[in-house]
């Protein structure tokens, strides 16, 4: 596949970005029907960290992150940077420097199948990143990659302008067109919530409330 950069991308309903940014990841991973979800070796390099925005993905060479550099150029307001690269990599692709760019075009986060560095100042910019690795290895610039088309990160597929939500529970990924239904899901799965939580408190049972005392006897569990 030859090397491009797609400088114009369709981007998810900004309505539908701020909707789901009043939903964690296990929410919308769920109300997703448990799909979308990225493999959880990547962690956020600080504990409070969260992110709701468009994807820019960006395919790497390992130990390489001149396409970074390239995509922050197509960069806009309200986007995440999505990298993978195309073979394993724990090297420090990205840091204080390129985190003050990224934020500088509009950029909300990171989130990287690979390693970043400076960890200490990305967290002191508030500038939420998830990755692979935290490594002081460094990089070069010097291969090729693309920008802007589908790639898969830590095991998700991921297209631009997709919408990206990460918090301490993880990395999701909604696919733009479906972000709308995956609104009404995830607030209609925050409602049931609520309403259990309040049977929860006042001393019910999650055997009763999600009826699973029979599936217990359909199992032939006995009680002693």
């Amino acid at each position: 596949m030859s090397s491009v950069i797609v400088r114009n991308v369709e981007r998810a309903n900004e309505a539908d970005v701020r909707a789901l940014s009043a939903f964690g990841s296990a929410t919308i991973h769920e109300a997703m029907e448990r799909t979308g979800l990225m493999n959880p070796y990547l962690r956020p390099i600080y504990d409070c960290a969260s992110v709701c925005g468009t994807a820019v993905t960006v395919s790497c060479h390992p130990g390489d992150n001149l396409m970074i550099h390239a995509a922050i150029e197509v960069c806009q307001k309200g986007d995440v940077l999505v990298v993978t690269v195309t073979s394993p990599s724990t090297d420090g692709m990205f840091g204080e420097l390129l985190g003050e760019s990224a934020r500088a075009h509009g950029t909300l986060g990171l989130v990287i199948d690979a390693g970043v560095r400076d960890t200490a100042e990305l967290t002191e910019m508030g500038f939420p990143v998830w990755a692979k690795a935290i490594s002081a290895k460094g990089t070069v610039k010097a291969t090729p990659g693309s920008v802007n088309v589908p790639v898969v990160c830590a095991g998700c597929v991921v297209n631009p302008g997709d919408i990206v939500v990460g918090d301490r529970d993880g990395v999701v990924v909604v696919p733009k067109a479906d972000a709308a239904r995956v609104v009404q899901a995830a607030q209609a799965r925050t409602e049931r919530e609520a309403r259990v939580r309040e049977r929860l408190a006042q001393g019910e049972l999650g055997l009763d409330i999600y009826h699973l005392r029979e599936k217990l006897q359909a199992l032939g569990v006995k009680y002693l």
